[in-house]
C-alpha cells in the first residue's frame, strides 16, 4: 500500500457503478437510464447558451434553475438546493446532518449502496434496519432506532418497491429527527413527499434529473426542504465547491423541468412497459417484486442471479447483479423501450430453452 495515503484512502471501499463495457454493442439495461430523449425544449436551451459566456463562472445563485424547480414542485426558491447530481447532494446530507461521534444514520440493509459508503467516508455510525422478508420496509422499526436520523430511498433501490406518501408523513411526524427521502425514481411512482416539506421542518427530499428527465449525462440534482436545512447544505457545498452546476447544465435543466407535459407522457410509456415486462418475466417463471420505479427486480428458481446476468451478457444484454446477502439470486433490469425489452425477452427465451 502506498505510504502516502491516509488511513481513509487506504481503507475506503467505494461505490461501484454499473459497468460500461466497450467490447461490443449491448442492449444496456443495467444503469436505469431513461430510454427516451430529453425534452426538445431542453435541447433548445442547450443550443441557446452563449458560448462566449463559458469564460465566466456559472451563476452562483442558480436563480433561474431554482425558480424553475420551485415552480414545478410548488415551493419557494429559497427551499431549493441544486447540486452536481443527487449523489453529491446526498453526500452533503451525510456531512451536514450526521455526526461522527453521534448515534448514526439509519437506513435499510438492502437499499442504495452509496449510503454505507458515505458513512464510511465521513466516519458516521451506521444503524442498519433489515427489510422484511417480502422486502418491504417497516418504518416503525426504523423509527425506534436511536439514530440521529434516517435515510429512505422511495422507491427503494434495488428492489423498486415504494412507500405511500401517507406512511412517509406518519414516519416524519413521529420521528422528531432529520428524515432524508431519496426520490430518484419518484417520476415513475407519483407519491412525492415534497408537499410535506412545507409542513415538517425535519424533512428533506432529494431528487435527480438523471432518471425521469433523461439527463443522466448532465449530472444535476436538487433537494427541497426547510430553509434551515437548505442553508446547511449550502454551507457544506461552499466548503468544497461553490460552482457545482455549470452554466449549460443550469439552462438545460431549467428548461427540462418546465416541460412537465412532455415528461409525464414519456414516463407513462416507461410505466406501461414496466407492467408489460413484469408480466412477461412472470410468464417465464420469474418471481418479480412489485416495482414503482423504472426497473424490475426479478429472480428465476433454479438459476442464480449471476447465471442470469452472465447468460444475458453473452447474448448482448446488460442487466445488474449484486452479489450480496439476501439478493444474490436477483437481477435488476432497467425498463427500456419496447424494442429493448423485446430484445431482453428474446435473449431470455434463447438460453431458457
Amino acid at each position: 500500500m502506498n505510504t502516502y495515503l491516509n488511513k481513509r484512502a487506504q481503507g475506503i471501499v467505494p461505490y461501484v457503478a454499473g459497468e460500461q463495457p466497450k467490447d461490443k454493442k449491448y442492449v444496456k439495461l443495467n444503469t436505469n437510464e431513461n430510454p427516451y430523449p430529453p425534452s426538445p425544449k431542453a435541447l433548445e436551451a442547450y443550443k441557446g447558451v452563449n458560448f462566449s459566456d463559458l469564460r465566466l463562472y456559472p451563476p452562483l445563485a442558480m436563480d433561474k434553475l431554482k425558480s424553475a424547480v420551485a415552480e414545478a414542485e410548488g415551493v419557494s426558491p429559497e427551499n431549493v438546493f441544486c447540486g452536481n447530481g443527487s449523489d453529491e447532494i446526498l453526500a452533503f446530507c451525510f456531512s451536514a446532518f450526521f455526526d461522527a461521534d453521534g448515534k448514526g444514520a439509519a437506513f435499510a440493509d438492502i437499499t442504495y449502496s452509496f449510503y454505507p459508503v458515505f458513512c464510511e467516508f465521513f466516519g458516521i455510525p451506521q444503524v442498519i434496519v433489515p427489510l422484511e422478508e417480502d422486502f418491504s420496509q417497516d418504518l416503525e422499526k426504523l423509527r425506534k432506532t436511536p439514530a440521529q436520523g434516517a435515510v429512505i430511498a422511495n422507491p427503494n433501490a434495488p428492489t423498486g418497491m415504494g412507500i405511500a406518501r401517507e406512511e412517509i408523513e406518519k414516519f416524519v411526524a413521529q420521528s422528531g429527527r432529520i428524515v432524508i427521502v431519496d426520490e430518484a425514481y419518484m417520476p415513475f411512482y407519483g407519491q412525492s413527499a415534497v408537499p410535506l416539506t412545507q409542513k415538517y421542518d425535519n424533512l428533506l427530499v432529494v431528487k435527480t434529473f438523471s432518471k425521469g428527465y433523461s439527463l443522466a449525462g448532465l449530472r444535476c440534482g436538487y433537494a427541497v426542504g426547510d430553509r434551515e436545512l437548505i442553508s446547511a447544505l449550502e454551507r457544506c457545498r461552499d466548503s468544497f465547491n461553490s460552482y457545482p452546476v455549470d452554466t449549460v447544465c443550469q439552462a438545460v435543466c431549467a428548461a427540462a423541468i418546465a416541460d412537465g407535459e412532455y415528461y409525464r407522457e414519456k414516463n407513462a410509456l416507461v410505466i406501461s412497459e414496466r407492467e408489460r415486462l413484469s408480466k412477461e418475466l412472470a410468464r417465464r417463471g420469474f418471481f418479480v417484486l412489485p416495482s414503482c420505479s423504472n426497473f424490475v427486480f426479478a429472480k428465476k428458481s433454479g438459476l442464480s442471479g449471476r447465471e442470469v446476468y452472465e447468460k444475458l451478457r453473452e447474448r448482448g444484454v446488460l442487466v445488474r447483479h449484486f452479489q450480496k446477502p439476501r439478493i444474490a439470486d436477483f437481477c435488476r433490469i432497467t425498463v427500456g423501450s419496447a424494442e429493448q425489452n423485446d430484445a431482453l425477452l428474446a435473449a431470455l427465451d434463447d438460453f431458457l430453452s
